[in-house]
């Protein structure tokens, strides 16, 4: 049995080094996920890391098989990497919302936001993950980042295509809740491939933060709209 890799060692990315995790604020896919032109490898040891960075080009021919490795891709060529950071919430709950997301795309950065009259914290954490992925013009490998539990879960634990092949039920007497805009989830992750990464809220991540006071401005902000989905 091989030994797993402990060590990451980025010679071209946002931060080059030697990380220790893979996931995670401050990890090493923060720092090669969507980064143009990339280069990183993962290792047993530190020092078979330290010696791969002190020559990165002795690897170039593992590099593709590498990077497949570290980015399951179901046998299919890799897509057009993109970072995601998503947040959303209310003032109130239900109350008027907004969401934040943060989009990165190589060198490219954007933020979008938009405010709601009224609705609720979860239809704004979806709302974002909704957005932010209808934003992108190209199929991509996405690594979209989100401090809520109930949209992670709904997805990497298969609750919403559960819900959806019975005809949005929960069970045989409830309902599933905020069906249209799970709907709409699940499309954009036929049209992408998704990873969906749960981040400790307000525990210090940059994009994390950033994406909280986009969705804070645009609730309090005088350009709401409505959620018509909540209405109904």
């Amino acid at each position: 049995m091989s030994n797993p890799k402990k060590y990451y060692a980025v010679a071209q990315g946002r931060t080059p080094g030697i990380y220790t995790t893979w996931f995670g604020p401050g990890g090493a896919e923060e720092q090669i996920s969507g980064f143009t032109g990339a280069r990183y490898k993962g290792f047993s040891t530190r020092r078979e890391a330290e010696q791969w960075l002190q020559d990165p080009s002795a690897a170039t021919a593992a590099k593709k098989r590498e990077r497949i490795d570290e980015f399951p891709t179901e046998g299919n060529p890799p897509l057009h990497a993109v970072v995601i950071y998503t947040d959303g919430g209310c003032l109130g709950n239900p109350g008027p919302g907004g969401y934040g997301a943060v989009i990165l795309d190589g060198k490219k950065r954007t933020e979008i936001s938009q405010g709601f009259l009224r609705t609720t914290n979860n239809r704004m954490e979806l709302m974002a993950c909704i957005m932010a992925l209808e934003s992108l013009k190209t199929p991509s490998d996405v690594i979209l980042h989100s401090d809520s539990s109930y949209v992670v879960n709904g997805i990497t634990k298969g609750w919403a295509q559960k819900w959806r092949a019975r005809n949005w039920m929960r069970n045989k007497e409830e309902p599933a809740v905020n069906p249209d805009l799970w709907a709409r989830l699940l499309d954009l992750t036929g049209r992408h491939r998704v990873r969906f990464v749960w981040v400790r809220g307000h525990a210090g991540n940059k994009e994390n933060e950033r994406c909280d006071q986009l969705a804070k401005k645009a609730a309090a902000g005088p350009r709401k709209i409505e959620d018509r989905g909540y209405m109904k």
